[in-house]
């Protein structure tokens, strides 16, 4: 199964207008469907649209559409291009910065350092386009400028894409040992099955103190200091005076 040609509507367009090829034939070709070439055959689709000319864009050659024209049964094939592009090979080695954006190079830096600790040195140089002599600068303060550094992102200043910084910062995390120790907490609350459960008896201590602090405690020891006797001697002179 061959691609479809640049611009099919308007290739079809063309055919239409300048071939008596059958409906079918310009459809396969353009990977069209074969009542949307009689639409354009009948102008009520594609209006408005120009005709591409494929054999000027070495997409079709004149012998194979007058076979075409001579053949109903006979597909048109597409055309090999001459033209051969090169091969995208992967950039290695430094990022090439423009030099609008190299005195911003600093202070992405900076930005990496304090935002994201876990990157490695090869990882920052690798997304800001720096040297590892000036990230020691920038990290230890001896950078000529560290005064008037400002950190900003540099997916913002264009020295990276945010696909890019995403990908180094998940590469970074996988990379750093996890500590087995956990960290810190501050207070939390205290959950639900211990408020609302039944509660536990109190420890002698704490009802001590708690008897200590009530104040029928209090009365009670009152109580014990007075002397029974002599309040029942004091009723009976009472009786005796009555």
């Amino acid at each position: 199964m061959t691609n479809a040609p640049l611009m099919p509507k308007a290739t079809a367009v063309w055919l239409v207008e300048n071939t008596s090829l059958t409906f079918d034939q310009i459809a396969e070709f353009c990977k069209l469907h074969p009542l949307e070439v009689k639409g354009i055959a009948d102008g009520e689709v594609a209006a408005g649209i120009k005709g591409h000319d494929p054999i000027t864009s070495n997409q079709l050659s004149r012998e194979e559409i007058a076979k075409a024209e001579k053949n109903p049964e006979h597909q048109l094939k597409i055309a090999q291009s001459k033209v051969r592009l090169p091969e995208v090979k992967p950039r290695r080695g430094a990022r090439y910065t423009p030099l609008s954006r190299r005195q911003d190079r600093p202070n992405a830096i900076l930005w990496l350092i304090r935002n994201h600790p876990e990157l490695k040195d090869a990882q920052v140089m690798r997304l800001a386009g720096t040297t590892k002599t000036t990230l020691e600068a920038i990290r230890s303060r001896t950078h000529w400028n560290s005064a008037q550094l400002q950190p900003m992102d540099p997916v913002t200043l264009g020295l990276c894409s945010q696909i890019e910084l995403d990908f180094e910062v998940n590469r970074a995390a996988k990379d750093r040992p996890q500590s087995a120790e956990p960290a810190e907490r501050g207070p939390t609350l205290v959950p639900a099955e211990i408020t609302t459960g039944p509660r536990e008896p109190q420890r002698d201590e704490e009802v001590s103190v708690f008897a200590d602090s009530h104040p029928s405690s209090r009365r009670n020891e009152d109580e014990d200091d007075i002397d029974v006797a002599s309040v029942f001697s004091k009723l009976k002179t009472l009786r005796r005076d009555d």
